[in-house]
């Protein structure tokens, strides 16, 4: 057989055979036949995507790869995949003959095809010049190439003729310039499903290539539905047993504009914005603006929260969807494994996962629902690896991206505007929900598709460059009404007010800015015979979760025994757990935190009335400096300690003085007005002595704004100009203080174990948590050379050893001189000499 002598892969196995490169091109061929058959793509250009991204590894027609695979030699100079492209600069006139379109059109696609190993190749940065003579690129490629160059001619023409009807013609330079960047990520699923030895087993012999496409077809159907990215359809029906509250019932009737859609959700906190947006996202796909979902949340925590709750429902939106959960820590969710590991019958209304999905946030975007953090989906706008195989995989989807409003920093806004930018170039739609979304920020997403929208009434349900809906009907259920706003002068003053409330059996929270804060509040009020719970982002992630369930279970939805429960907490509070308090008290925040805090308030009317509550009204108390009289620039600093160092001064006391202006925070058609009281173009100036703070602030966000139009992927540039396979280190989705993360352990007879019970990495992974960087590296922390260290750390990879230390906890909780460990405190820097 003439292709035995050109092999795309060594044998599995010494005794097994060679895989031959043009059956393995066949393989990715006929998986890329099956992704690509549900896209809105004419038929002609359809088979050309498919013809390329089979010739993907044309490159492995060559001398090189070859002696490479059977000798252990080297490639010089190339790399299989860069032969590919340079294979087809050489042919490309056969090319042209065959499939048609202009030079620069197939020179922008070859590079997707070739650079499907996560950026294109650097050799061919100057594109095929117009004089006859290859340049010196190209004739080192040929020679690498050798007596691979005919066969890999003929196999061209070979694909060429079973895609008959492949063809270029008429699209045009633009198109291709963003087809590229799709097309990337399209070649990368195909070739990571078509390599898989478990679908597809090495063969030496067929009659033809014609024969052996036949036998493979088959091959490729079983392989990508079980990888789980066959796809799925909207179910027609119902998705609620309930009568819907009036956000939901505008989203379930709102007129849909043509082509990809954005719409904006602003309601209340607890207004029921979550299922709003899956009447919405269901009402898209039937309507042909996509296949699935991608929710996108602003924390693990959200996520995994929303991951318990959505599975619940997305059975009766799709035809036994497949759904992941994609985060960093998605292994360790119990719910996300269950599906993962639990058998498919294909009855109605299940779902399920695959382990091929499962093994990589990456591919998670493929399956048909995703839930995971924001971060996932930026990844796809930030000259990452594989960037292109998250853009390939959300533009089926509509992305669903929650809390928007937390998303308003400079860096994180901007990637967000290229995040909607590039989602709509591929066709996607999106539905963005927010409680406390600034105007200008409002504007800056509308624009993204064409929107614009100065209306200032809220709630408001709006689609960019269509219908807005912003009169609704009063609610038929018990609603809170405003919350007043209190100011407390001192901290003493607010332990006072929550031991008094506690022990009238009100149950009590206290929002504290730092989690230094939040553990002496606790040590206060413990001192002071308040039996008082601590949560905050400085637990093991094994305690944290642990926390969670105890507090859900007694101040969640459906919590008992919530008489006198005092929890203090961080903005970990403010949109990860569904919780609700008769009082709640506050450090001053901006005022969107402050919103957001006090939607934990009163919040389940339904369930538990006013009648019900040992208090007779909602109060936001806030502890904070009086905004009338500012002295200096450190003016909430005497208040509240380590707290006054996370926000903006500015914004601070601009929130300050608007909320004890106005002395409530009101009902939801004057939230609009206070939102922009600290946010809009007519805000408060603030007073002098923070006038040098505000001009610093001013200059920091113009410098993050910056740092992000420098990481942007331009997508404008096409995939062989601007992508790039960079690590995502040096391309954050987010900004702010680097993070050290801390494993803990524990002393036994055999040796350190791990902090959390149980044995193994999903161990290992429970125990760690995370602290300021800089903090932590002042430490004199335990020696990572030490043998008992050693002895856990011997084979993790070289990143892993970087980035994380292994640290006992010694009996009394000690870790180091100045850092300490409480399974009820979490993590606590005990030395003054490390806290700022």
């Amino acid at each position: 057989m003439q292709w035995a002598d050109w092999p795309g892969k060594s044998p599995i196995t010494p005794d097994s055979a060679e895989h031959p490169a043009a059956f393995h091109m066949l393989d990715v061929a006929a998986v890329a036949e099956r992704l690509i058959a549900p896209f809105p793509i004419t038929a002609p250009l359809r088979d050309a995507m498919v013809v390329l991204a089979g010739l993907h590894d044309i490159g492995k027609i060559s001398e090189s790869f070859r002696a490479m695979l059977r000798e252990g030699v080297s490639q010089p100079g190339f790399r299989h995949w860069e032969l590919s492209e340079a294979l087809f600069y050489v042919e490309d006139a056969r090319i042209a003959a065959r499939l048609g379109g202009t030079p620069r059109v197939r020179q922008t696609l070859y590079a997707a095809a070739a650079g499907h190993h996560g950026r294109p190749s650097d050799h061919m940065l100057g594109g095929l010049p117009p004089e006859t003579r290859p340049p010196r690129a190209l004739r080192t490629a040929l020679q690498c190439v050798g007596e691979g160059r005919d066969p890999a001619a003929r196999l061209i023409d070979a694909f060429c003729d079973l895609w008959p009807d492949a063809s270029l013609d008429g699209l045009s330079l633009a198109d291709a310039t963003t087809l590229s960047w799709w097309m990337a990520g399209f070649c990368t699923a195909a070739d990571w499903v078509g390599s898989n030895p478990k679908w597809f087993q090495p063969k030496t012999e067929a009659a033809s290539l014609a024969a052996y496409l036949k036998q493979t077809h088959v091959i490729a159907a079983h392989a990508v539905a079980e990888a789980g990215i066959a796809g799925t359809a909207a179910r027609v029906g119902g998705l609620f047993d309930f009568e819907l509250r009036p956000m939901q019932a505008a989203c379930s009737t709102i007129a849909l504009s043509d082509g990809p859609t954005l719409a904006i959700v602003e309601d209340e906190t607890g207004a029921g914005k979550t299922e709003a947006a899956l009447l919405l996202a269901h009402r898209m796909c039937l309507a042909g603006k996509g296949r699935g979902m991608f929710f996108a949340l602003p924390t693990m925590a959200t996520a995994d929260a929303m991951f318990s709750r959505a599975s619940r429902i997305v059975g009766r939106m799709f035809d036994n969807p497949f759904v992941t959960l994609a985060h960093g820590r998605a292994g360790l969710s119990v719910p996300f494994r269950d599906l993962v590991q639990g058998s498919r019958t294909g009855g109605p209304g299940e779902i399920t996962s695959s382990d091929w999905l499962a093994e990589s946030n990456r591919r998670a975007l493929l399956a048909d629902v995703g839930i995971g953090t924001i971060d996932q989906a930026l990844l796809s706008v930030l000259p990452v690896r594989f960037q292109t195989l998250r853009t390939y995989g959300l533009s089926s989807k509509i992305l669903i991206v929650d809390e928007v409003h937390e998303m308003g920093e400079p860096y994180i806004a901007e990637e967000l505007a290229a995040l909607l930018k590039m989602h709509r170039a591929a066709g996607g739609s999106a539905i963005l929900l927010t409680a406390t979304l600034p105007m200008k920020l409002r504007s800056k997403l509308l624009a993204t598709y064409d929107g614009a929208s100065d209306a200032t009434t809220y709630p408001a349900l709006t689609i960019a460059g269509g219908a807005a809906i912003t009169q609704f009907p009063p609610e038929g259920r018990p609603v809170k009404g405003p919350v007043t706003v209190e100011r407390l002068d001192t901290s003493a003053d607010a332990v006072t007010l929550l031991a008094k409330m506690a022990a009238e059996g009100a149950a009590c929270v206290w929002v504290r800015n730092a989690v230094d804060d939040a553990i002496e509040a606790v040590e206060v009020l413990r001192a002071e015979g308040v039996n008082a719970r601590l949560l905050h982002a400085r637990f093991a992630l094994c305690d944290r979760k642990r926390i969670e369930a105890e507090i859900l279970a007694r101040v969640g939805k459906n919590g008992k025994d919530r008489e006198g429960f005092v929890l203090v907490g961080t903005q970990v509070l403010e949109s990860s757990l569904d919780l609700d308090f008769d009082v709640m008290l506050s450090d001053i925040a901006p005022i969107a935190a402050l919103i957001q805090r006090a939607g934990r308030l009163w919040r389940h009317m339904d369930i538990r009335p006013a009648s019900g509550r040992p208090v007779p009204k909602p109060v936001l108390h806030v502890l904070s400096p009086d905004p009338a009289q500012v002295g200096d620039d450190r003016w909430l600093h005497g208040t509240l300690g380590k707290g006054a160092w996370v926000y903006a001064v500015a914004d601070v006391w601009r929130s300050a003085h608007a909320l004890f202006t106005q002395g409530q925070i009101g009902t939801p058609d004057r939230q609009r007005a206070l939102i922009e009281s600290v946010y809009g173009t007519d805000a408060e100036p603030v007073p002098e002595a923070l006038l040098k703070a505000e001009q610093d602030k001013y200059g920091k966000d113009s410098a993050d704004r910056g740092l992000a139009w420098h990481n942007i992927v331009k997508f404008s540039d096409g995939y062989r100009k601007a992508g790039r396979d960079d690590d995502d280190v040096n391309y954050p989705t987010r900004l702010g203080e680097e993070a050290r993360v801390l494993c803990l352990a524990r002393r036994t007879a055999r040796g350190l174990v791990p902090w959390a019970e149980g044995e193994g990495a999903d161990a290992w992974a429970l125990s760690e948590v995370s602290a300021h960087r800089k903090k932590v590296d002042a430490l004199p922390l335990p020696d990572q050379s030490s043998l008992d260290i050693m002895a856990i750390t011997k084979d993790w990879p070289e990143w892993k050893r970087a980035q994380i230390r292994v640290c006992p906890v010694e009996e009394d909780g000690g870790i180091c001189d100045g850092l300490r460990y409480d399974a009820e405190c979490g993590l606590v820097f005990s030395s003054p000499s490390v806290r700022r």
